[in-house]
């Protein structure tokens, strides 16, 4: 798969939670300098939302990623796992896809669940259905935590919170309530931070994402990183297919066949045409 390289970008931050350094401490004993980063084994970046064209370093050497969603309170979107899986691929970085509330859901809730699962289960990602209020699924995710490194995120208002609390009740992190009049919820996290299991290991804790860009692909970087687009592309008439307009396109086959979820393949459409534009007018911004 295609990896990118931090030093070919520009960060808003040159260390971040999980970075393995070497300091000193001043004479006062309260504050220390940090004078080496060690090499690290990976990490995971966002654009930056100041900056389009910077990324910002969320997290590095962890072990995998855990992105919490639900389907309803606030509502699913499954461009949203599609992007937040664009973010975590450049390094194989593994993810569980952790569906919370589901003391909420009724019948056709869970189907649609169902459905969830299967498209993500098949691309190689594990998708857990829990629920942070009852505590049914936490030991399961007990278990999927128990000696790694974990960064844990998700939308405002999934209860990304409730459910660190659920899994860790020595952690106590703050909760607030979802807002009556937009549906979302209200931000409790403003930085990452590392936390400690009783079972072993660590989990970082994110700030609630809104929204995931990548000004900082080309669309080669979008291709590379869609997994099963990228298997299926060795197949494709030309290296360098953009699986779009292209003749003899094994994706699109793929597509039409049902080999690849059309909801994946729409993802993978629209996150092209933004990079797109967005490289299109940074190209003639002096124009």
């Amino acid at each position: 798969m295609g990896k990118l390289r931090l030093d070919d970008m520009k960060t808003t931050n040159p260390i971040a939670v999980g970075d393995r350094v070497e300091f000193s401490i001043e004479e006062d004993e309260k504050e220390g300098i940090i004078y080496r980063i060690h090499p690290r084994k990976n990490y995971v970046v966002r654009q930056s939302p100041r900056k389009k064209h910077n990324v910002h370093l969320i997290a590095s050497n962890i072990d995998q990623a855990m992105l919490i969603v639900t389907v309803k309170s606030p509502d699913l979107k499954l461009g949203f796992i599609d992007r937040f899986l664009l973010m975590t691929q450049p390094y194989d970085i593994p993810v569980i896809i952790v569906i919370n509330k589901k003391d909420i859901l009724d019948p056709q809730d869970l189907a649609f669940c169902e459905a969830v699962t299967k498209i993500y289960s098949h691309i190689g990602y594990k998708v857990k259905l829990v629920s942070a209020l009852t505590g049914e699924g936490i030991d399961g995710l007990k278990l999927e935590l128990k000696d790694k490194i974990t960064l844990i995120s998700g939308q405002s208002g999934v209860g990304k919170t409730s459910l660190i609390n659920a899994i860790e009740p020595n952690i106590d992190l703050r909760t607030s309530e979802i807002s009556d009049y937009t549906g979302k919820g209200q931000h409790t996290t403003t930085f990452a931070e590392m936390f400690p299991l009783s079972i072993g290991g660590d989990i970082i804790d994110t700030p609630g994402i809104k929204t995931l860009g990548f000004n900082h692909f080309d669309v080669l970087d979008v291709a590379h990183n869609f997994k099963e687009i990228f298997i299926t592309s060795q197949y494709c008439k030309f290296n360098n297919c953009t699986h779009r307009n292209e003749p003899k396109c094994a994706v699109k086959s793929a597509v039409e066949e049902g080999r690849i979820h059309p909801s994946r393949y729409a993802s993978y459409l629209h996150i092209v045409g933004e990079v797109e534009e967005q490289n299109y007018w940074e190209r003639h911004k002096d124009i």
